[in-house]
């Protein structure tokens, strides 16, 4: 099983289910999946109006781009563990993992 695939098995097991979102376009959220030979998840796109979504989450930088980051949202809609990292860092799968059994 790969990376990815592994990744997303520990959240389905742990009852998540884990989106993307970008503020780039449908055409370019599809593009940059299938420039990684594609993923295996959900990507939403936060287009219009332009980082709307990333701004009410806090994470829209000033050049219009958003922060790379996770969150963790229970069943009634409420954050419950944020995590913001630099491009090209993984996040910590685990404390996420972590989060979501403290929710559970």
């Amino acid at each position: 099983m790969a990376s990815g695939e592994a990744e997303r098995a520990r959240f389905e097991d742990a009852g998540a289910q884990l989106v993307g979102i970008t503020v780039d376009s449908r055409h370019g959220a599809h593009a940059w999946a299938q420039s990684l030979g594609g993923i295996n998840y959900p990507v939403l796109s936060d287009f219009w109006p332009h980082g709307g979504t990333a701004l009410r989450y806090g994470v829209l930088r000033p050049d219009g781009r958003a922060q790379r980051s996770l969150f963790v949202v229970d069943k009634e809609g409420i954050v419950r563990y944020i995590d913001v990292h630099a491009q090209g860092e993984q996040p910590d799968y685990d404390a996420v993992l972590e989060a979501l059994q403290e929710i559970g």
